[in-house]
C-alpha cells in the first residue's frame, strides 16, 4: 500500500541532497586547474573546434524556477492554468523547473525594470522575439536547446548557431566599432592562458535573455569566458553590465558539452518561415486558421479554439 505523504516527504529530501550534490560538484568543474587542453595546429592555443551544446532549462529561466503548468497561463481556482492560447498542447506547453544558472540566484533589476520583467512574462507569446524567429543575440545564442559550431583559426573565431542560421565572427584583434547595432553584437575576443575571454557589445535591445521576460537595454556589455575542463567539456561564464537596467554586474555560468555523435553537423532551422502566418496572416485576402477542433477523450471531452484576427493596432 503506497502513501503519499511519505512519497512526497522522499522526493522532498531526494531533491534537496541532489541539489546539494550538484551545488558541491559544480565549482569543481569549473575550477578544474591541472587539464591541459589540445592545441589548435600552428599555435599555442586551445583548439576549441567542434560542436557543442549546453543541457539545462537556462533557456526557459535563468533563475531557479518550479515547473509551470505553460508558456502562458490563466488564474484557475486553485492556482494558475494553461491559457487558451497554448490550452491545446497539453503537457507538450509546460514549463520544466530547474536550478538556475545566476550566481548569487536573482538577477539584479532596478526597481522599474524588475516591473518590465514581469510584465514581459505576462505578455510573452507576443514578445519574447523567439516566438518571431529573431537571432537570439548573445549570451542567449549559447544555452538555447540547440548546438552551436566553433569554428576556430589562428586569426578568427567563427561561431555558428542552429538557430534561425545566426552566427557572429569573433575578432582576435581590435577592428573598431560596428557602424550600427546588430541582434548578434560586435565581439572582440582574446586568450587569458586557457581561457577565451569575448567582449561582447552593440546588441539591439531587443534580444532576450530567456523565455521568461529577462531583459536588458542597448547598453548591454557581455563578457564571455570560454575555458576547457576536459576533451570534451567547457565551462562557460558570462558576465553581464547594463547600467540603464540593472543595480550591478551579475555572472551566469554553466557546463558546455562537445556532441560525440558520429559525423555530427549542425541542420538548419531556418524557421522565419514557420512564423509567416503568425505575423503577417492579418494581411491575406481571406484568413486561413479560424478554428481548432479536437476530441480529447473521455478525460479531456471536446475542444473548440476560435482564432480572430484584426489588424495591429
Amino acid at each position: 500500500m503506497r502513501h503519499p505523504l511519505r512519497d512526497l516527504t522522499l522526493v522532498a529530501l531526494t531533491t534537496v541532497v541532489v541539489a546539494g550534490l550538484l551545488q558541491a560538484v559544480a565549482p569543481t568543474a569549473a575550477q578544474t586547474s591541472d587539464f591541459r587542453a589540445a592545441r589548435l595546429q600552428g599555435a599555442r592555443t586551445p583548439d576549441l573546434n567542434g560542436i557543442w551544446q549546453a543541457v539545462n532549462t537556462a533557456h526557459w529561466d535563468l533563475e531557479a524556477h518550479v515547473a509551470r503548468p505553460a508558456l502562458a497561463t490563466a488564474p484557475g481556482p486553485s492556482g494558475d492554468v494553461p491559457a487558451a492560447s497554448v490550452l491545446v498542447l497539453g503537457a507538450i506547453g509546460g514549463v520544466p523547473g530547474g536550478q538556475g544558472v545566476v550566481e548569487g540566484g536573482s538577477i539584479p533589476y532596478q526597481a522599474w525594470a524588475a516591473q518590465q520583467r514581469q510584465e514581459n512574462f505576462e505578455n510573452l507569446l507576443t514578445r519574447d522575439p523567439e516566438v518571431k524567429c529573431f537571432m537570439p543575440g548573445i549570451p542567449r545564442a549559447t544555452y538555447q536547446p540547440y548546438p552551436f559550431q566553433i569554428v576556430q583559426s589562428t586569426n578568427l573565431i567563427l561561431m555558428i548557431y542552429e538557430y534561425a542560421s545566426a552566427n557572429r565572427n569573433v575578432y582576435l584583434e581590435d577592428v573598431g566599432p560596428p557602424p550600427v547595432d546588430t541582434w548578434m553584437g560586435h565581439s572582440v575576443g582574446r586568450w587569458e592562458g586557457d581561457t577565451l575571454v569575448i567582449e561582447v557589445t552593440d546588441q539591439v535591445a531587443d534580444t532576450w535573455f530567456d523565455r521568461a521576460g529577462n531583459f536588458h537595454s542597448s547598453a548591454l556589455r557581455v563578457t564571455e569566458r570560454f575555458t576547457p575542463t576536459s576533451p570534451d567539456h567547457m565551462w562557460y561564464e558570462a558576465t553581464i553590465e547594463d547600467r540603464d537596467v540593472f543595480s550591478r554586474p551579475w555572472t551566469i555560468s554553466m557546463p558546455l558539452y562537445r556532441r560525440q555523435e558520429a559525423d555530427v553537423q549542425l541542420t538548419n532551422y531556418k524557421c522565419v518561415e514557420f512564423v509567416e502566418e503568425l505575423l503577417y496572416g492579418h494581411l491575406r485576402r481571406e484568413q486561413l486558421v479560424k478554428r481548432w477542433e479536437g476530441d480529447l477523450g473521455d478525460r479531456g471531452g471536446r475542444l473548440i479554439v476560435d482564432v480572430t484576427r484584426g489588424p495591429s493596432q
